[in-house]
């Protein structure tokens, strides 16, 4: 229940990573700015080791915005957990965020009602106490990708947020369909498996920033 998810709050989810990336992939960071300029939304896709993380903790670092922070976890497919963890994320960055009504709704909302969840969440952000320029990340969405109330809510939420708020995904599988259409609209970027991948010239500064040399670099790629 709610009471035993506060008891267990993880402050370790709502963290952003504090390591640096050993090599900064400039092509790839200036995708994601574009994006955070043109759009709502970027979702980076690829399989485990991809380096989706890593990416978008490096920009991160880099975007000049306040941060806000979720690791998901595969319990938080329980909407009442998972949109716990993302208010308290946001609020590490605007502490007065969804204490007046946000929390409340939270817990008596059902599935049917997902689309005035986002709207609630849209208002927050456009009209709460602190607004501002904001990067929402949220790690590991595939795994709640079967939760019911996932395409409901981010179908309603994604193309409403503020233009000063932008949220960034990172996923093993691109979200069910219905969030599609927000991709043909350019509102929806997808940074997929292939773009991910390391191009020779970043290849040959990853190994030598361990100190091998640009040919063994060129044999392992």
């Amino acid at each position: 229940d709610l009471a035993m998810a506060k008891l267990e709050f993880i402050t370790d989810k709502i963290t952003p990573p504090a390591r640096t990336c050993r090599v900064s992939r400039t092509r790839l960071l200036r995708m994601l700015e574009k994006s955070m300029g043109t759009g709502t939304s970027t979702i980076i896709n690829g399989r485990a080791g991809a380096g989706k993380t890593s990416l978008a903790m490096d920009f991160a670092q880099k975007c000049g915005r306040q941060v806000a922070w979720y690791k998901v976890d595969a319990p938080d497919a329980d909407p009442i957990v998972f949109f716990n963890y993302l208010i308290r994320s946001i609020q590490e960055c605007r502490p007065g965020f969804g204490k007046e009504s946000l929390i409340s709704l939270v817990e008596v909302t059902d599935l049917n009602e997902m689309t005035w969840l986002a709207d609630a969440f849209v208002y927050e952000l456009a009209e709460g106490e602190t607004v501002g320029p904001l990067l929402i990340v949220i790690e590991d969405l595939h795994l709640v990708s079967d939760a019911e109330w996932l395409v409901p809510f981010f179908s309603r939420f994604l193309p409403l947020l503020p233009s000063e708020v932008h949220l960034l995904i990172t996923s093993r599988n691109l979200p069910a369909a219905p969030l599609w259409r927000m991709r043909s609209k350019q509102s929806l970027v997808v940074i997929d498996e292939a773009t991910l991948a390391f191009t020779r010239p970043e290849a040959i500064a990853l190994f030598e920033s361990y100190g091998l040399s640009s040919d063994e670099a060129s044999i392992a790629l």
